[in-house]
């Protein structure tokens, strides 16, 4: 059985209900990133976009996990779309810890119909080798159920496929 490890960072709680969802399909370790910043209501919304935008790394605390990063044979990552980017807690984790993660899959959930699957080529800059799986998902919506399961086969098959899909 591979060691699996999902990392996340919501704001909402959008997107972490959906890794703990992951997690426990996986039965694996999950962590929530925590950069400190107080991201509440309106203030906080228009933070994050404007942090996103200009591509900051804001420094994140850091991640306790049972593992060394570089155990884990496959590091699934969740952020929301913030201005049409990774969340900046996000982008700090992957700035800081990328280089050491062996493989990666990423989940992204979005607000809007727009898929964002560039979200992902933004991410694999940060990483050593290019994810084996991602999945945009809009929360809520009839199709997340269903492309949130293709994501999960898609990782239980090994990431042979890539499940760069939108729900």
């Amino acid at each position: 059985m591979p060691y699996i490890l999902c990392v996340y960072y919501s704001r909402t709680g959008n997107t972490e209900k959906l890794m703990r969802e992951i997690a426990a399909e996986l039965k694996c370790e999950i962590v929530k990133l925590d950069d400190g910043v107080d991201r509440s209501g309106l203030g906080g919304w228009l933070r994050s976009g404007m942090q996103a935008m200009a591509r900051r790394i804001p420094a994140v605390k850091p991640v306790k996990t049972a593992f060394p990063l570089d155990v884990y044979d496959l590091v699934i990552i969740g952020s929301p779309v913030w201005a049409g980017r990774c969340s900046a807690p996000v982008r700090s984790f992957l700035s800081q810890y990328g280089e050491s993660l062996r493989k990666t899959a990423y989940v992204i959930t979005r607000s809007s119909d727009v898929r964002y699957e560039e979200v992902f080529d933004q991410m694999d800059m940060y990483v050593r080798a290019p994810r084996v799986s991602a999945v945009t998902i809009r929360p809520n919506t009839v199709g997340a159920t269903f492309w949130r399961d293709e994501f999960l086969t898609s990782i239980r098959d090994g990431g042979k496929e890539k499940a760069d899909n939108a729900g």
